[in-house]
């Protein structure tokens, strides 16, 4: 889609953000927060899978725990810092070592930031949103706009010609990967592996049911249904 002017609208992607933290609670809840405010997150156990998994696809950021199994966080951010390919890759350190010895030789060590057990979502949320301006500053914008819908991440709220838009949690989702992809057409398993995750089992008719909760909300001033139904094949976002 192209404006008035000639100029590509600018789409905002969705960043990828690799979490390697052990502790399967701590990792529960950091995959939560993070998806809300619009990441794609996965999570890795220990440093070995960690490695792996950055090699075969690159994130945008990794939040990094020091103590792991197999391989340790801080052992890891040293072998991604010796890489040409992962040496200006974006790592926040969590750890609960507080002493500043620690914390030097975390940031010496290569991380961008660090963090100390316990702390507030709050917190590591704004540090993950300033590590992303630095670093890529179009993955760190908190709005997104396509037509008369916009969705602000921050907040957790649409608007659509100005008015609100009251969505679940997971119609939020839908729309914020539409907007990401414009005109693109999905099937409903891409869908489900992009919103749902790859590795929770859902069933396809699902994303039909939200896909109906999407467009009512959507369209409950008769506004224009901007979801289109491609027979055969899946959705897509109207341009």
């Amino acid at each position: 889609m192209r404006t008035d002017s000639g100029v590509q609208p600018k789409v905002t992607v969705q960043p990828y953000i690799l979490v390697v933290e052990d502790e399967e609670a701590l990792a529960t809840l950091l995959h939560y927060n993070l998806d809300k405010e619009g990441c794609r997150v996965e999570i890795s156990g220990d440093g070995e899978e960690a490695l792996i998994r950055i090699d075969e696809k690159l994130p945008d950021l990794v939040i990094l725990d020091w103590m792991l199994p197999s391989v340790s966080g801080i052992e890891v951010c040293r072998r991604l810092r010796q890489r040409p390919a992962t040496r200006n890759l974006p790592i926040i350190m969590l750890t609960a070592r507080g002493e500043e010895t620690d914390r030097v030789r975390g940031l010496d060590t290569g991380a961008d930031d660090y963090i100390v057990k316990p702390f507030m979502m709050s917190e590591l949320s704004a540090r993950v949103r300033a590590v992303l301006r630095r670093i890529r500053p179009g993955l760190a914008e908190d709005r997104i706009r396509h037509g008369d819908i916009v969705i602000d991440r921050s907040a957790h709220r649409v608007k659509r010609a100005g008015k609100d838009v009251h969505l679940g949690p997971t119609e939020f989702r839908l729309l914020d990967y539409f907007m990401q992809h414009p005109g693109r057409v999905f099937s409903r398993e891409q869908l489900l592996n992009a919103v749902w995750g790859s590795d929770v089992y859902v069933e396809t008719r699902t994303v039909d049911v939200h896909i109906g909760r999407l467009r009512r909300a959507l369209s409950a001033d008769e506004s224009a249904d901007p979801i289109r139904t491609v027979r055969s094949a899946g959705y897509a976002l109207d341009v």
